[in-house]
């Protein structure tokens, strides 16, 4: 028999609040986290708009020499997973330490390290280059970190599917608790690209929002006058546990992560599929691997990008999949607050789909201003909604036509 995963340890680093009780206070006031870059100067890009990480320091979580041995996404990671140990209390030393893993996810890892290193190169020449550039660039660097801190021997590895990498890395942990190869992950996914090639790629592509005089109305999903996702940074983790593990040490249990989704749209590397095939079949997938049906979802937290492609596929999709009821389903995009956070997303849309079940609050979409004809759902405009929630889904598509889909519900023995 699969065993039942319960949640019982959130941590997340976002724009819009460095713990998790700043990030669930500014979900439910609404309060976005886009501005101005400030971490360059962007006077020569397109876009000069991003949702940054504020006021964090490292060193309240890394020791000074190691600080400058991670990239930032590492920094992010760390600090995320601390938090989320903290929050359940557990005792590692309590936890058979090879029953006990990391998989932490990252779409793009160390950008920052390279940029950097590559400039030492051209500007100062081979020899100059650290020699600690690789191992802070790459993307499985944070999960090992992370593991050597608190001595997880499990499961360990890096997951790298875009910005669907922190929900296959969360459900590649659920997994692997379910089947019995672990009693214990700390997952979720961690990213840092508010650079100057990354803000440039994304631009070039038209894949960002340009509007620059309006930042803090920018990251509009659904919205008819949406023009391109906003970019974010930073973490969001969570730690799993086997039912009997948590049970047995009285753990606080945010929830059950229920059942997860994982698909390919083997379509297009920029577009999703057509009728949004490979999320429809996402979340049916999750939600048979829940034994759960359609009509008992309560709430979804939408990838939502405010890309004009994603929202009106997204949109598609979930009528097909919950029918007439996705009119009466609540829906909404905290990437609205966010901005797109890419590889982090699925962790702290998890968070905020579970902080939604705890606190029976579902937050909004915010700069929602313009009705779409082609995205006519009730995506939570503006104001959060204060109802009853026992089960969420969660999704995230990533280019490449990756898609996952995580369902969580509340507890019950």
């Amino acid at each position: 028999m699969k065993r039942k995963v319960l949640i019982t340890g959130l941590g997340a680093v976002t724009p819009i609040g460095n713990t998790v009780q700043d990030y669930w206070q500014s979900l439910e006031k609404g309060i976005g986290g886009i501005g101005h870059i400030t971490r360059f100067d962007a006077v020569n890009l397109p876009v000069k708009i991003a949702g940054e990480v504020k006021s964090f320091d490292p060193l309240n979580f890394i020791d000074k020499k190691l600080v400058r041995r991670m990239d930032r996404f590492t920094h992010f990671s760390v600090a995320a997973s601390q938090m989320a140990i903290a929050d359940s209390g557990i005792n590692f030393n309590a936890i058979d330490h090879n029953r006990a893993g990391v998989i932490v996810g990252s779409g793009i890892g160390g950008i920052e390290t390279l940029t950097e290193e590559h400039k030492t190169m051209i500007e100062r020449g081979p020899g100059r280059i650290s020699p600690f550039f690789i191992v802070k660039m790459i993307s499985d660097i944070a999960a090992g970190y992370i593991s050597i801190f608190y001595g997880l021997k499990g499961p360990n590895y890096a997951v790298t599917s875009a910005c669907a990498s922190a929900s296959h890395a969360i459900g590649c942990a659920f997994k692997a608790i379910q089947y019995g190869d672990a009693d214990v992950m700390v997952c979720g996914g961690s990213e840092a690209s508010i650079t100057e090639l990354s803000i440039g790629g994304f631009a070039n592509m038209k894949a960002l929002s340009v509007r620059n005089d309006e930042p803090h109305t920018a990251s509009r999903p659904f919205d008819l006058n949406r023009d391109g996702f906003v970019m974010g940074e930073g973490a969001g983790i969570v730690l799993l546990e086997a039912e009997e593990i948590a049970i047995k040490r009285g753990a606080k249990i945010y929830g059950e992560l229920a059942g997860v989704g994982f698909t390919g749209d083997a379509y297009h590397i920029t577009e999703p599929a057509p009728e949004g095939e490979g999320a429809i079949h996402s979340m049916c997938v999750a939600l048979e691997d829940a034994g759960m049906t359609p009509d008992e979802i309560e709430y979804i937290n939408a990838h939502g990008t405010s890309t004009p492609y994603n929202d009106k596929t997204e949109t598609l999709a979930i009528k097909t999949v919950f029918g007439e009821y996705a009119y009466r389903l609540p829906i909404s995009s905290t990437k609205s607050m966010t901005g797109h956070l890419l590889g982090a997303s699925g962790g702290i849309e998890l968070i905020a789909a579970v902080l939604a079940m705890k606190n029976d609050c579902i937050p909004p979409t915010i700069n929602y201003q313009t009705k779409d004809p082609d995205c006519d759902l009730d995506y939570v405009p503006n104001t959060a909604r204060h109802k009853p929630v026992h089960s969420v889904l969660s999704n995230t598509f990533g280019f490449g036509g990756h898609n996952a889909t995580l369902v969580a519900r509340e507890y019950r023995v």
